[in-house]
């Protein structure tokens, strides 16, 4: 897709399961915006943590592939203050990529059972969305959507599939725009003036 041929908005939030383009669709927004302007910026708040080789790789390998596809990107490495990455990387004319709030929700709720699961992540929370509504430019909020398949076993892994999902609907409540990514296509579930 011809970056000029992607609309913005000021909040955006695209989920989709693993693999299902969501990253790409961000990144497209991020270079339809660096297009219009040689005065914009486009910042990328990476929320993964490589705690193995295989998650280092993955890192890697998208640390590498980004900077070849959308070099003008600038990237900020944030597992867990989100709300203040946005806030300090955040400009009327800087649009805001976060990829993804899966993962950061994961960094604040794992490992399960820490005094940090649930006041803590609640918290973190409530700072998002406020930091979500005060957004001066443009924010493209990338994130999973897990809760379509089976019921998880476990108490832990219902609780985050459940966490996840409440997130995911606050986040969508406080965006114009909410796409789904299925296979490469965006879908667009709400996309309010």
């Amino acid at each position: 897709m011809a970056a000029e041929a992607v609309s913005i908005v000021r909040r955006e939030l695209i989920l989709g399961g693993q693999k299902s383009g969501k990253s790409r669709r961000g990144e497209q927004i991020a270079a339809a915006w660096l297009a219009r302007s040689p005065s914009h910026r486009a910042v990328l708040v990476a929320t993964a943590r490589a705690l193995d080789e295989e998650m280092l790789a993955r890192v890697t390998r998208h640390r590498e592939d980004r900077a070849a596809r959308l070099p003008a990107m600038e990237t900020v490495e944030e597992p867990l203050a989100l709300a203040q990455a946005i806030r300090e990387n955040a400009g009327p004319r800087t649009l805001v990529l976060v990829d993804c709030l899966t993962l950061w929700l994961t960094n604040l709720m794992v490992p399960f059972g820490a005094p940090r699961t649930s006041m803590a992540a609640d918290r973190a929370v409530a700072e998002l969305l406020q930091a979500i509504g005060e957004s001066p430019g443009p924010l493209v909020l990338v994130g999973n959507e897990i809760g379509l398949g089976v019921i998880p076993l476990g108490r832990e892994v219902r609780a985050f599939v459940d966490a996840l999902g409440l997130l995911n609907q606050q986040v969508a409540a406080a965006c114009e725009r909410v796409t789904l990514m299925a296979a490469g296509l965006p879908l667009t579930l709400k996309d309010a003036p």
